[in-house]
């Protein structure tokens, strides 16, 4: 059996990304033979649908489960509707959610456990300010 664990890099001793949409890697592990395929997150940096694009790219890569921190409503369905089980952790390595998850230990989801756009911080650093442009009073705004 195929599982993908979130990671902030290659490998089964990377530390876990709570992110699933974002996150910087997928490790998918055979959990029989422990023999693990690194793929970097090509949808990390996307600026909208990064959680369904990640979700097709494990579902392509034959994942039967999915370990993540945090999954939203989007990337949840797409799972849902390609067949894989989403199974909830934080912290640690991808080793150690691996050995969590074949304990028994892990709960499994069925839905989001996080809002959309989750991910990345509100506008993505556009617009939102005045661009240092002032417009308080006494400025030389547009106070008149």
């Amino acid at each position: 059996m195929k599982v993908c664990v979130t990671a902030t890099g290659p490998g089964v001793e990377a530390p876990m990304d709570p992110r699933f949409g974002r996150c910087a890697y997928f490790v998918i592990v055979d959990v029989d033979s422990m023999l693990a395929e690194s793929i970097s997150n090509s949808s990390a940096s996307a600026a909208s649908g990064a959680g369904i694009q990640a979700a097709q790219t494990i579902a392509n890569a034959g994942a039967a489960a999915l370990i993540t921190g945090n999954i939203g409503p989007n990337a949840a369905e797409t799972l849902k509707a390609a067949g894989v089980k989403v199974y909830l952790a934080s912290g640690g390595s991808v080793r150690e959610a691996l050995e969590r998850f074949k304990n028994g230990e892990l709960p499994e989801t069925s839905s989001a456990s996080v809002q959309p756009h989750s991910g990345m911080g509100g506008g993505m650093g556009r617009g939102g300010g005045r661009g240092g442009r002032g417009g308080g009073r006494g400025q030389g705004g547009q106070n008149r």
